[in-house]
């Protein structure tokens, strides 16, 4: 039995939910990807899916095995990489996850640059907004904003973000301008539920973090969707400073209350820690971290 293959076999079913579609991707027969799995799970002694006319879903031994299995292709590769050389040519697949907006606006035109100049290297992106485990998910990079907590990642820090309150001119023309958090009580609040589900909002005033508590008119779970209310004038909201530039530098949108924002929130580039770093993960790091340094994604207004 060919291990390696079996497994590799194994981690598509487990990703792609079905032997057919697995097949495809694999550009193999599906009596050829039953035949690995059934072949894995002899060896094993253990079933590792369960399977219907309709799904095809994991068991407990295969949810454990999966992990171990990306473990091991990920060693498999480092190896690889070891044997030919530390300055090899990156090549293989890249597989990157960022926060939705982030990934739209900043990861989507570098990555694209990056294989450009790297013709041996493919890329799949998943970009959510929500915190993703790089080993559970088959992934190499995550782009994150916020402080991190310990783990055994290696992250690169490459600039930071503002927690923005913003409001359209003319919404401020209709309600007035508050000038302090206590006054948001008497505003219409929409609620960015992508970045906090809390009624108590948080804001510094001479450096101490204190909290108000909001009553939202409306929450929303887009990024996209807020900040087309605010455009159209419904009301006040806050979110990440990159996320609302190109509105706020064309007067559509009106920052308030920066005199109470919280500290700013570093953006990291992380990666699993291994004993060498392949080729194509060394190489995108470097070439992201480069230019997301350029860019000021914490510009205040003038």
């Amino acid at each position: 039995m060919d291990k390696f293959h079996s497994i590799q076999v194994f981690i598509k079913v487990a990703d792609r939910q079905g032997f057919a579609a697995a097949a495809r991707d694999l550009n193999i027969s599906p009596p050829a990807v039953t035949r690995a799995i059934s072949t894995l799970e002899d060896h094993l002694g253990t079933r590792l899916f369960v399977r219907t006319t309709r799904s095809v879903r994991l068991t407990e031994s295969g949810q454990r095995f999966l992990e171990d299995g990306r473990r091991i292709l990920f060693d498999l590769e480092e190896a690889e990489d070891a044997a030919v050389g530390s300055h090899a040519t990156p090549r293989g697949e890249l597989r990157v996850t960022a926060p939705v907006l982030f990934g739209r606006m900043f990861v989507t035109p570098i990555l694209g640059n990056f294989l450009n100049q790297y013709p041996q290297v493919n890329a799949t992106t998943l970009f959510v907004d929500r915190v993703v485990n790089l080993m559970d998910e088959g992934l190499d990079i995550a782009i994150r904003i916020g402080n991190l907590p310990d783990s055994s990642l290696i992250a690169v820090r490459c600039g930071t973000v503002r927690r923005v309150m913003f409001a359209s001119p003319d919404y401020i023309k209709r309600h007035g301008l508050p000038l302090h958090p206590e006054e948001l009580s008497g505003h219409r609040l929409i609620q960015p539920t992508a970045l906090s589900a809390s009624d108590e909002l948080t804001y510094l005033e001479e450096g101490v973090p204190r909290s108000v508590r909001i009553n939202p008119r409306i929450r929303m779970n887009t990024n996209d969707a807020v900040i087309e209310m605010a455009l159209n004038g419904w009301g006040i909201s806050r979110l990440l400073s990159y996320q609302v530039a190109p509105y706020l530098a064309d007067g559509r949108l009106q920052p308030i209350l920066e005199e109470y924002e919280l500290p700013e929130m570093p953006i990291h580039i992380v990666h699993q820690e291994g004993r060498m770093v392949s080729a194509k993960i060394r190489a995108f790091v470097d070439y992201m971290a480069e230019r997301l340094r350029r860019l000021d994604h914490s510009t205040r207004s003038t």
